[in-house]
C-alpha cells in the first residue's frame, strides 16, 4: 500500500514548524518538505505541489495564491493556513465544529482554508447563538481578544526572544484602524449581518488566547437569558471531541481565566459568564493560538482528508 504524501510548504514558519513536529513520526502517510536550497524555487515548489496527494500551504497570503495556481494536477488537495482563501468562495472553511456536516464537508473537499486563530474562538461563540436567533440581526458585535506573541509570526517571535527582547513591550493593542482582515472572516463564518468590531492584542507569553464577547441581555432576542445562551452552546457542541462548554456551575466559580491553560493541544474551551442584577452576560474562549488555532486545526483537518481517502481506498 501507497501511504499519502504530505507535501508542507513553509515548514520553516511557525505553523510549519508546529505541523511537521505534530505529523512526525506518523506511519500512515508520507511527508514531502524542500531543501533549504529549494524553498524560494518557484520550479522546485511547484513540481512537489503537483506530484503530493494532499499539500499543507503555511505560507504569506501572496505566496500561498501563487501555490495554488501553480497546481495543475486535478487531484491534488490542499490546506491552506494563510488567510488568502477564508471568504473565497470554492474553498470549504476548516472548522469541523462550526455546523452539521462541517466534518463531511472537510473530508471529502479538494480545497480547504484553515480557520485564522481568533476567528476560531469567535465564530465557536457566536454562530450557534446566531444560527438560533438570539442575536438581533443590528446587535453590535466587540470582540476583544488576547494572544501569545507567536501570533505574530516569525517576527514577533524575534521581538519576544531575541536579543532586543528586554525592550518588548509586556502588552499591547493593536488593529486600532478597525481594518482587521479576521473582522470579513468571522462575519461571514459567524453569520453575522453586521460587521463586528474586533480589538486584538498581544500579551509577553509565547502562545495561547483568551477571547471574550460582551453581550447585554435586553438586546437580544425576546426571553434570552444566561441559561438560553450556554443551553444553546451546550446543545450545538454536544459529542465534540475537541470543544468542552464548561458547566455553568464551573464557570460561576471562577474568577479569572489563563489564556495558556491549553497550551499543547488542539481543544477550545468555552464559558458562559453572567451578571444577573446586571442582565449582562460574557462569553469567553479558551485554546491554543498554535493549536486550535493553527497547527492543531491543519493536522485536524488533514485526518479528516485521509480518512476520507482510506475510505475510498478501502471500498475499491
Amino acid at each position: 500500500m501507497t501511504y499519502p504524501l504530505v507535501f508542507i510548504d513553509g515548514d520553516q514558519g511557525t505553523t510549519g514548524l508546529q505541523i511537521h513536529e505534530r505529523l512526525r513520526g506518523r506511519d500512515d502517510l508520507r511527508l514531502l518538505t524542500l531543501p533549504a536550497g529549494q524553498r524560494k524555487d518557484p520550479r522546485a515548489r511547484a513540481e512537489a505541489i503537483n506530484s503530493c496527494d494532499i499539500a499543507i500551504l503555511c505560507l504569506p497570503d501572496a505566496a500561498a495564491r501563487e501555490a495554488v495556481a501553480s497546481i495543475v494536477n486535478p487531484d491534488v488537495r490542499v490546506i491552506d493556513a494563510s488567510s488568502a482563501h477564508r471568504t473565497q468562495a470554492g474553498w470549504t472553511y476548516g472548522f469541523p465544529e462550526m455546523a452539521e456536516g462541517q466534518s463531511q464537508r472537510i473530508a471529502s473537499a479538494l480545497r480547504v482554508t484553515n480557520p485564522g486563530c481568533y476567528p476560531t474562538g469567535a465564530i465557536s461563540l457566536l454562530r450557534p447563538l446566531a444560527k438560533a436567533g438570539l442575536l438581533p440581526d443590528n446587535y453590535p458585535i466587540t470582540i476583544h481578544a488576547v494572544s501569545g506573541y507567536s501570533g505574530g509570526g516569525r517576527a514577533a517571535v524575534e521581538t519576544y526572544e531575541g536579543p532586543d527582547a528586554a525592550q518588548a513591550l509586556p502588552f499591547q493593542v493593536y488593529g486600532l484602524e478597525l481594518a482587521h482582515k479576521h473582522a470579513p472572516e468571522i462575519q461571514l463564518h459567524a453569520g453575522l449581518a453586521r460587521r463586528p468590531i474586533f480589538v486584538p492584542s498581544y500579551g509577553a507569553f509565547r502562545q495561547g488566547i483568551v477571547l471574550t464577547v460582551a453581550l447585554e441581555l435586553d438586546l437580544l432576542a425576546p426571553g434570552t437569558d444566561i441559561e438560553t445562551l450556554h443551553a444553546t452552546l451546550q446543545e450545538h457542541y454536544a459529542g465534540a471531541r475537541h470543544v468542552e462548554v464548561l458547566p455553568l456551575a464551573e464557570s460561576s466559580a471562577l474568577k479569572r481565566l489563563d489564556p495558556q491553560a491549553l497550551n499543547g493541544t488542539n481543544d477550545l474551551r468555552l464559558g458562559v459568564f453572567g451578571n444577573r442584577e446586571h442582565g449582562q452576560v460574557l462569553l469567553a474562549a479558551v485554546f491554543d493560538n498554535l493549536g486550535k488555532g493553527a497547527s492543531g486545526a491543519a493536522v485536524q483537518n488533514l485526518d479528516l482528508m485521509l480518512g476520507a481517502a482510506t475510505a475510498v481506498q478501502q471500498a475499491a
